[in-house]
């Protein structure tokens, strides 16, 4: 009886240990995943872009399908790297952090730059409405585009994930980096799924709603989507150029650089003083509107860049490579 006792009492042992790791991946991966919100949001503004010209019967296959290669991105491909790298060369990862900080940057300038009518941009699935010899092609060709942006968006997130996480082993890390992975995977497209079924919400709502306030609701979803559309790009752009601009300047004090960052935190603490109460909020919203504007800075710098020069070698290179 005394044996099976002490073997009761190391299964409980083990069994609050076991609660307790899965409570640390679990906070790790809520913080890590706070961290990387700003590409988040990006990807689900960006999705949606990928449906037009669909029928509406196949736009939830096609998110299942961006959905699934998203977590394949995650898990098969990034999370392994992401472990090599904080085991074997973790100096590689705040130049990493910095690379992608810069390219949230370009976008979310050249965004700016193309929504003021300067220059032509295209992305799949952004123009006007093409015409579809061959849906199943289009599809093929859409859903792959997506992908790979999603890949580049989902190394952004991975790496700043990686970057949130504490010290720990290497179990540890990988428990937390699924989560963050599976986690902010559903998030992304189960929101995407609901903003690309919202029309087809609202105009049922519409048409077959029983009483007169059902179908107004209908109508007003309806009217309102395309706002709401703009507005989620424009949250998208300014948490890329905020995420982006912070990772930069995060980057540059960990490098030995802190001039920008030691700035930015000063002036934002000397305006915090005077706000009372608010002091905290104030001095947060100080900090994201400099670190939003160095971002948008450097974006500008870096769009005739990324336009001029590297987007003609990528194209040069996908043409002799069918995989990129």
């Amino acid at each position: 009886m005394s044996g099976l006792l002490a073997l009761l009492d190391d299964v409980a042992s083990l069994a609050k240990v076991a609660a307790a790791s899965v409570d640390d991946v679990a906070g790790q991966a809520a913080k890590a995943g706070a961290k990387a919100a700003g590409a988040a949001i990006d990807d689900a503004a960006v999705t949606p872009k990928y449906l037009t010209g669909f029928d509406a019967k196949r736009e939830l296959p096609i998110v299942w399908r961006i959905a699934r290669g998203s977590i394949i991105n995650k898990l098969v491909f990034l999370l392994p790297a992401g472990l090599a790298l904080s085991a074997f060369a973790p100096w590689l990862i705040p130049p990493l952090l910095m690379l992608g900080g810069a390219y949230l940057c370009f976008e979310g300038a050249e965004k700016i730059v193309h929504a003021m009518g300067f220059g032509h941009h295209e992305t799949p699935g952004t123009d006007k409405p093409e015409k579809i010899s061959d849906p199943a092609h289009l599809e093929e060709e859409k859903v792959a585009g997506a992908i790979k942006t999603d890949f580049i968006l989902s190394a952004e997130i991975m790496t700043i994930a990686l970057s949130a996480i504490p010290p720990s082993n290497i179990w540890m890390e990988g428990a937390t980096l699924a989560v963050v992975a599976v986690g902010i995977t559903a998030v992304v497209y189960g929101a995407v799924a609901l903003i690309v079924k919202a029309d087809d919400m609202g105009l049922f709502m519409a048409k077959n709603g029983i009483l007169r306030a059902t179908r107004a609701v209908g109508r007003a979803i309806v009217r309102l989507m395309p706002r709401f559309m703009w507005l989620l790009t424009v949250v998208g752009t300014a948490a890329m150029l905020w995420v982006g601009g912070s990772i930069i300047i995060h980057g540059l004090d960990t490098l030995g650089w802190p001039v920008v960052y030691d700035w930015i935190h000063h002036v934002a603490e000397e305006i915090g003083h005077t706000a009372g109460k608010a002091e905290g909020a104030v001095t947060w919203g100080i900090v994201a509107a400099l670190d939003g504007a160095f971002g948008l800075a450097l974006g500008l710098v870096l769009v005739p860049i990324g336009t001029r020069l590297i987007a003609p070698v990528w194209q040069r290179i996908a043409k002799l490579n069918p995989f990129v």
